[in-house]
């Protein structure tokens, strides 16, 4: 009789937005006793699961599971880098985005379906500063709204995008030095964001041609913009067009090195961080095991649910707090909103 694969479970019980305890139980439902000797580990701190992870590799673990959000996903992932021990997800998050793009189901009992099947595969990782990341980092409007939904006692989709909605009206952009094979760019811009995975999460396509295993970063770019832009720019978003908009700029490239003219705050999967005026993205080519579905689909989503999603969650808004944002756009608006050429200096 062959030997059962050891698999550890991290559960955060106070990340993400599903019952733990109920996931728990039905992976003691659900998981192949046969294959498979599990173990169950709670975190107890910020930043446990990076320790428990990495010691989980070292015992060899066939796998470590993340119940959890993101953040979890990302602390447990950055341990398993450059070992044989392979990734699980069983999404609890409020994103989503790397079990999204890996089409790992949202259903805690599909996901652990999956599992059962030990179907592997290798994928790479970003880093930022030496911070590693899985799906998506930026600087600009989306680290800014990153470090507001850090700071909100709701999570959820809801959640973040009031948080989007309302922080629009504060931010400005700001102009970026970007160097790439010896070439350097300066770019006025809303945000930049770096891409392994396609998506922020919750379906909400940032770098939609990206994928995780070309050994390349994504880079879009998002200049000035209107505010009759919005709608169509939200509605790209969702439907995996975004490139396709003239207010965006895209590229690929190995490392990217950002300057900018202050510190400030840009995000990972995410999570904020305070860096400082220079920052250095670089892609490690396959070097993160996951597991992943059998048979995984291209696309399995349809691009007009992934909008009518996005109408249903404004919908959820209170009409009020809507109609208030739409008058206090109309009074910002600034000459600096307008495309009249000069917002990318070569």
């Amino acid at each position: 009789m062959a030997e059962k694969k050891h698999i550890a479970f991290i559960i955060n019980p106070i990340s993400g937005v599903k019952n733990k305890e109920q996931i728990m139980k039905w992976v003691q439902e659900r998981l192949d006793t046969g294959v498979y000797e599990p173990e169950f580990i709670h975190t107890e701190y910020a930043g446990h699961a990076v320790q428990i992870s990495a010691d989980q590799a070292k015992k060899g673990a066939f796998a470590v599971i993340a119940i959890g959000g993101d953040g979890t996903i990302n602390e447990i992932a950055r341990s398993l880098v450059h070992t044989s021990t392979a990734l699980g997800i069983i999404p609890c998050g409020s994103g989503n985005g790397l079990a999204r793009h890996l089409q790992i189901p949202l259903d805690p009992k599909a996901a652990i379906d999956i599992i059962n099947e030990q179907v592997t595969d290798v994928i790479d990782y970003g880093l930022i500063n030496g911070l590693p990341f899985f799906c998506t980092c930026g600087v600009g409007f989306d680290a800014f709204v990153s470090l507001q939904f850090s700071k909100a006692g709701r999570r959820g989709p809801q959640t973040y995008l009031e948080k989007t909605l309302s922080e629009s009206l504060k931010y400005r952009p700001e102009t970026y030095e970007l160097e790439m094979d010896g070439c350097t760019s300066r770019y006025r811009a809303f945000l930049i964001a770096c891409g392994n995975a396609s998506q922020y999460g919750n379906n909400a396509y940032i770098t939609p041609q990206a994928t995780l295993n070309d050994g390349l970063l994504d880079v879009t770019i998002l200049e000035p913009f209107t505010v009759l832009d919005v709608p169509t720019l939200a509605y790209q978003l969702f439907h995996k067009t975004i490139d396709q908009n003239s207010c965006i700029k895209t590229f690929r490239c190995q490392k990217l090195r950002i300057h900018r003219s202050s510190p400030g705050v840009v995000h990972y999967d995410g999570d904020p961080v305070v860096m400082g005026t220079d920052i250095n993205v670089s892609i490690v080519k396959k070097e993160l095991r996951v597991i992943v579905p059998r048979d995984a689909e291209q696309d399995s989503s349809n691009v007009f649910q992934r909008a009518q999603d996005y109408i249903n969650g404004l919908k959820q808004l209170n009409r009020s707090f809507l109609q208030k944002m739409a008058g206090e756009l109309k009074e910002r608006e600034k000459p600096w909103l307008h495309r009249n050429g000069e917002n990318r200096e070569n």
